[in-house]
């Protein structure tokens, strides 16, 4: 990853941001739009105004508060992938790559399945973050087994552990599945997709980015510092060791909300921080709010195509995500391979 520490001016990086909350409310307004049955921008503007037709009841009551969850998962992966790139100093490091989100996905789907005695929401919340948790750092001791990690030691560590924990998913379906539990809710979830949450979900997703977003910008000082390597961290004062544990449990959370409400979703914690750091620089006090901006769109526009391709059915949106990124990351691992 790159050590450059030159931030942008204040009126250009203002700028900038000004561009970038403009293209989330235009991947806003398509998302709404977009569906099996597109809406007309009048039709928009009836429902936002508080129009009482059934038309405008659909999308004030269900497709934009989905578009809204929708945007905000995006937030979450766009922050998580920011984080992790820069407590690994990989700009190849992505939760869905790392094994993170297939942690996730295995505390989810314990949650899912297993009676524990705890309300639904708590559980999944729980169970999800200490399994990206986990995940995680089995990735990099794994690949930190003879010395610091490099790329190719990350990619290959998270691939094996996210293809053992998909393993140990498909094991745990078939094997906790009855006649009580509809497989197709943990599968359409495992798939990636965004459920159209009430208001009180809506709420609650939104106080979690928010949450997310301090405490990321609460280690935008000390990642900028491990940019610089650790003898430089050293020298200013930060414990390198200490705080990728913390910005790794930060980031685990992170993932963990993002997985809990939007189920597996891949390569938006890759394309957003790449595309962030294009437009505002490497320093991460600026670059986190703008990989959230920027994921937040994605994720609305993915969700929207993913609701509109092929009427009346849906396609699951990791899969959207996946046909995106799939490419993007092949792109950047080749021009990292060149280096």
């Amino acid at each position: 990853m790159t050590t450059e520490t030159t931030a942008l001016p204040d009126g250009s990086l203002r700028g900038r941001f000004l561009l970038l909350a403009a293209a989330l409310l235009v991947a806003l307004v398509f998302a709404a739009m977009a569906g099996h049955d597109w809406a007309s921008p009048s039709r928009l503007m009836r429902a936002l105004a508080g129009g009482q037709e059934i038309e405008s009841r659909l999308l004030l009551v269900w497709r934009l508060p989905r578009v809204l969850a929708a945007a905000l998962v995006g937030a979450l992966l766009g922050l998580g992938g920011a984080v992790f790139q820069g407590v690994f100093r990989n700009p190849l490091a992505e939760p869905y790559l790392l094994g993170a989100s297939g942690g996730a996905a295995i505390g989810a789907t314990v949650a899912l399945l297993v009676p524990l005695g705890l309300p639904g929401g708590p559980a999944l919340a729980l169970l999800s973050f200490l399994g990206a948790w986990g995940a995680t750092w089995i990735v990099l001791a794994v690949a930190g087994l003879h010395g610091r990690p490099d790329t190719a030691g990350l990619l290959l560590a998270g691939v094996a552990v996210a293809a053992m924990l998909g393993a140990l998913r498909s094991f745990l379906m078939l094997a906790l599945s009855d006649d009580t539990v509809n497989l197709q809710v943990v599968l359409s979830w495992t798939l990636g997709g965004i459920q159209t949450p009430d208001l009180a979900g809506l709420l609650l997703l939104a106080m979690l980015v928010v949450g997310a977003l301090l405490l990321a910008r609460t280690l935008a000082g000390g990642l900028d510092l491990l940019g610089l390597g650790d003898e430089q961290a050293y020298a200013f004062g930060l414990d390198p060791v200490r705080f990728a544990r913390r910005a790794v449990l930060v980031g685990a959370g992170v993932v963990a909300a993002a997985v809990a409400f939007g189920g597996l979703v891949a390569f938006v914690g890759l394309i957003a921080p790449h595309l962030a750091r294009w437009l505002v620089g490497p320093r991460h006090r600026a670059l986190i709010p703008a990989s959230a901006l920027i994921g937040g769109a994605l994720v609305a526009i993915c969700d929207g195509i993913a609701r509109a391709v092929l009427p009346p059915a849906e396609i699951p949106l990791g899969l959207v995500t996946a046909l995106v990124g799939g490419p993007f990351f092949l792109v950047l691992l080749a021009r990292r391979l060149k280096a």
